[in-house]
């Protein structure tokens, strides 16, 4: 039996045999993660800069930004540094800095979504409230407790997963460290009941959230049929079902990639599941959050222009937001 403090490293998936194919996974890792970098950071500067933006959704708009970037920075850029140099080794450390980062981005964002659910809820549905329920004190509060949420996820589960015992070899059937394979190379069964009771609770709670959100959106879209204009109509619902569809896809492939049998699971499959959770929704929430919103495209377009006047007039300067 092997403990797992003695454990070097471990070896996580190759996303392809032969090197062409390595590099191509390379490429498009590294246009995903450019692109997820790019529209997170141009959201982050716009709700930072513009004072229009400066409304409860544009400040979860910037967290979510945030934790969209964490989600991405934690596990592709390892498996580009693998593709690029024909490896697939990680440190036990860095292991386990990638399942803690990953807890914590990942349950932030959920929790952030959550939030944003209720905001439009309040909104569409509770308009004469708004800025009771939805002050700046209140949107604080709420912040926190969504970082506070996400820390508390990820000290829980990497602690409990990572104390157990391996004994079952070093390789991760992932491209990146995740705690199902993890599981599988463990030789303690109450440790690893412990840690599937753990899921199972931590799952409850995140499709009681999802179960909340699903109630907001019913009674959103009520709110929404009662409106006069079909054309207010289509633009309310052409801005919460992207919404819903993302998060329903980001909480559905989640839940399977942890509570799915063993019995089904498949290298092709895992990666999949993986990547439609870990990678898809940061890097299409900022186009789904912003397409609709007019206040936020004006913003983008106000950041970008004054950055391309600013570096042709004089190339050293900042870029200029006007407001």
């Amino acid at each position: 039996m092997s403990n797992s403090s003695s454990m070097p490293q471990f070896l996580l998936l190759a996303v392809a045999d032969r090197r062409e194919l390595q590099l191509l996974h390379f490429w498009l890792f590294l246009a995903i993660s450019l692109a997820a970098l790019l529209a997170n950071g141009l959201i982050l500067s716009a709700v930072a800069w513009d004072h229009h933006l400066h409304t409860p959704m544009g400040f979860f708009l910037l967290n979510l930004s945030l934790t969209d970037l964490g989600c991405i920075c934690t596990t592709v850029p390892k498996a580009m540094h693998n593709s690029l140099r024909n490896t697939t080794t990680i440190s036990y450390t860095g292991c386990a800095a990638q399942v803690f980062l990953l807890f914590f981005f990942i349950g932030t964002e959920f929790s952030l979504l959550t939030i944003m659910c209720y905001d439009r809820y309040v909104a569409i549905c509770k308009p004469l409230h708004y800025g009771t329920l939805l002050g700046s004190r209140a949107c604080a509060h709420m912040a926190a407790a969504a970082w506070a949420t996400g820390f508390l996820n990820a000290l829980l589960h990497p602690a409990s997963t990572f104390s157990l015992p391996l004994c079952q070899g070093n390789a991760l059937g992932q491209f990146f460290c995740e705690i199902p394979h993890i599981l599988k190379l463990s030789c303690s069964h109450s440790g690893y009941l412990r840690e599937i009771g753990l899921t199972v609770v931590s799952s409850s709670l995140i499709f009681g959230g999802f179960v909340f959100i699903v109630f907001s959106y019913v009674q959103i879209f009520r709110a929404v049929l009662r409106i006069p204009s079909q054309q207010g109509r289509h633009k309310a619902f052409s801005t919460c079902l992207p919404h819903l569809v993302v998060l329903s896809l980001f909480i559905s492939t989640l839940f399977f990639a942890y509570l799915k049998p063993p019995s089904i699971s498949s290298p092709s499959l895992d990666l999949t599941l993986s990547v439609l959770y870990s990678v898809v929704p940061p890097t299409l929430n900022p186009f789904i959050y912003s397409l609709r919103n007019q206040e936020l495209k004006d913003a983008l377009r106000k950041l970008i222009t004054g950055c391309f006047s600013e570096a042709t007039n004089f190339p050293s300067s900042a870029c200029y937001v006007p407001h």
